[in-house]
């Protein structure tokens, strides 16, 4: 009496395995790239709800080893997928808040210049470089705080200290109700004309001084 060989369920009957080596390759390459779940799978050549199937039988896989059950060799190949993805998708958000971040606090190098004039006083060739650099965008830090601490800082966020009063304490009669969209639109503008100044829009240099 013969016996069948059980398949697996990614065999397909003797048709290549969709999940192979170049695919989960690409797959890793575009998600440490950053790119949205659909452009991963386009740029792999696999659909979208493969990638998501695949992905899901990883998470379930690494869930039921970390419950304490015994690792299903059959599910290796996906739960290895998932880690590996997960990863890369992290190492592309931290690269990204690290472009924030660095916006944030300015001083990222624009442009360089080099002049060569002669000294008046001594006569010589002297070499100059200018650096410009970015100044510091407050607007990097807002949207940071925006996704990243949501429940304090984000649009819908409620205020928990009024700007007139210290938080629960009723308002009484001679107090006004603050328009926080008011409110923000002049600090916008407060905190733009900061870092902004108008006079220096043109680029033109009112005073300087070289400081070693």
């Amino acid at each position: 009496m013969s016996r069948r060989k059980a398949r697996r369920p990614h065999d397909h009957g003797g048709r290549p395995r969709l999940l192979s080596n170049e695919v989960e390759s690409r797959l890793v390459a575009a998600s440490r790239t950053g790119v949205a779940v659909e452009l991963a799978a386009e740029m792999a050549g696999i659909s979208r709800s493969s990638f998501l199937a695949w992905m899901a039988r990883g998470r379930a896989e690494l869930e039921t080893r970390e419950a304490g059950e015994p690792p299903n060799e059959g599910e290796e190949e996906y739960a290895a997928l998932y880690e590996k993805v997960r990863t890369a998708r992290a190492t592309a958000a931290a690269r990204a808040m690290m472009n924030i971040r660095r916006v944030a606090d300015g001083g990222i190098v624009t442009k360089v210049t080099t002049r060569r004039f002669r000294d008046p006083a001594t006569g010589e060739i002297v070499e100059e470089t200018v650096e410009d650099r970015t100044p510091p965008d407050w607007r990097a830090d807002a949207w940071y705080l925006e996704r990243q601490h949501r429940e304090n800082y984000g649009k819908d966020a409620v205020v928990a200290v009024e700007i007139t009063g210290l938080g629960d304490v009723p308002a009484g009669p001679d107090d006004q109700a603050v328009d926080l969209s008011a409110l923000a639109e002049r600090l916008d503008r407060s905190l733009f004309a900061v870092e902004y100044p108008p006079e220096l829009e043109d680029g033109s240099v009112i005073d300087a001084e070289v400081v070693d």
